[in-house]
């Protein structure tokens, strides 16, 4: 690197960020290497096409990454989907077994529960929302 017309350490820093972005964001364009050369003498053509190039480079890369949220997404509402409905079969079943379940047996399965689990309160039957045992 040839860093003897800047004078400053910004100007040097502004230098290797320009010549990073530039070989990154190429790379990502599909491999076109661009070579300009930043110096004090630069015209205002080549920053306008170094901008754009960033610029097209950023928006492929939101593309990339919106696209594979949207697929995520989709993915996760689906499991969502599918654990609800499962969670709902298996408390219609629930209540559908307290139901048919004789009072001796619903207290022979509370004591059968291990202390870290709270036992119902109550030894009543609830009822199936909408006052069903379905």
């Amino acid at each position: 690197m040839n860093t003897e017309m800047y004078q400053t350490p910004m100007e040097v820093a502004v230098y290797q960020l320009h010549n990073f972005s530039i070989s990154f964001f190429s790379s990502l364009l599909g491999g076109d290497v661009v070579s300009v050369k930043l110096d004090n003498s630069a015209s205002g053509a080549s920053v306008v096409a170094i901008d754009n190039k960033i610029e097209q480079a950023m928006d492929l890369v939101k593309n990339h990454l919106m696209y594979a949220v949207r697929e995520e997404v989709e993915i996760l509402k689906e499991q969502i989907r599918e654990l609800v409905e499962k969670n709902s079969q298996l408390e219609r079943e629930n209540t559908l077994l307290k139901t048919l379940a004789s009072p001796e047996q619903l207290e022979k399965f509370q004591s059968c529960l291990s202390p870290e689990e709270p036992a119902p309160e109550s030894s009543q039957v609830p009822e199936a929302p909408g006052g069903s045992a379905v």
